[in-house]
């Protein structure tokens, strides 16, 4: 018997309890400066990028040119930071991963206004320097609570810009999310929870709120966009294994929880191998007060 609306609510409020805590304890204990490792090729390859839209509208408020100097946190595999440095600016990239780190440098040779550090924003010793901006892409969740609005906030001139780029993961609909949602519910239950864009709209919204209440930031803006993308079905899963709640299942859990889905998913697909996916990709964009 399929389960009644609110027996369905109600489990998925459970549900996002549960990972809500779980990404908490991943964000709070994990080893930054390993914990991309093993995935950050894929993280480079499978990862989505930030829309034109989205970097114009941040381009519009922030003019990045040259003269000016930014600040990036967590630059990851350098997704944002090559397009950052395009525009000219001075830019010091903090990113603790080394694996990822590597790759940045690499993608960043030819750009001599870019310093890539291997070292967390926490433990990076600030010292005098100040910046016209701080850019966070899809990272700003990893600094600590104790630094995240404080040392940032310190980290910018007077009138500094706190930018926070987003891009959610890939999302598929809801139709294969249910044909999917046995096979979660017997490998890994808490990971089992359906997303909406709105859901993640509304919790990276909470991030930006979070920010302005802080006290040292103010006069937010932001901009959004939905973006379709298409993945192979093994893409997807390579895309699903550089995701933090993934990483974090035992290896023999992850690989029996993939398998299953792949052939799950395949079947759906009707061998077509083609998932029409979409992501949120937005922006936030907040003055030091």
């Amino acid at each position: 018997m399929s389960d009644t609306f609110g027996e369905l609510r109600d489990r998925q409020e459970r549900q996002a309890r549960n990972k809500s805590s779980l990404l908490n304890n991943i964000y709070r204990c994990a080893d930054k400066s390993t914990w991309y490792d093993s995935v950050a090729s894929a993280y480079d390859r499978t990862r989505p990028r930030y829309p034109a839209e989205i970097l114009a509208r941040m381009q519009e408020v922030a003019d990045l040119q040259p003269g000016k100097s930014v600040l990036e946190i967590g630059a990851g595999v350098g997704i944002a930071t090559v397009e950052l440095a395009r525009l000219g600016a001075k830019i010091v990239c903090l990113e603790p991963s080394q694996a990822a780190c590597a790759i940045t440098r690499d993608k960043c040779a030819a750009y001599g206004n870019v310093e890539v550090i291997n070292h967390t924003f926490e433990e990076w010793k600030l010292g005098m320097q100040k910046f016209d901006a701080v850019v966070a892409a899809t990272s700003f969740h990893w600094i600590t609570p104790e630094d995240r609005y404080a040392k940032t906030a310190a980290a910018l001139n007077d009138n500094g810009l706190l930018i926070l780029l987003w891009n959610t993961p890939p999302q598929a609909s809801y139709e294969i999310y249910r044909s999917c949602q046995a096979i979660y519910q017997t490998y890994a239950p808490e990971l089992g929870k359906y997303e909406s864009h709105q859901d993640y709209q509304h919790n990276i919204g909470k991030i930006a709120q979070t920010a302005i209440a802080s006290g040292y930031f103010q006069d937010l803006i932001t901009h959004q966009t939905i973006i379709p993308v298409t993945y192979t079905v093994d893409d997807y899963l390579t895309l699903l294994s550089t995701l933090s709640p993934y990483i974090r299942l035992a290896s023999a859990q992850r690989q029996a929880l993939f398998s299953e889905l792949k052939t799950e998913l395949k079947r759906s697909l009707n061998r077509q191998n083609l998932l029409e996916l979409s992501y949120l990709s937005l922006l936030q964009i907040a003055h030091k007060h």
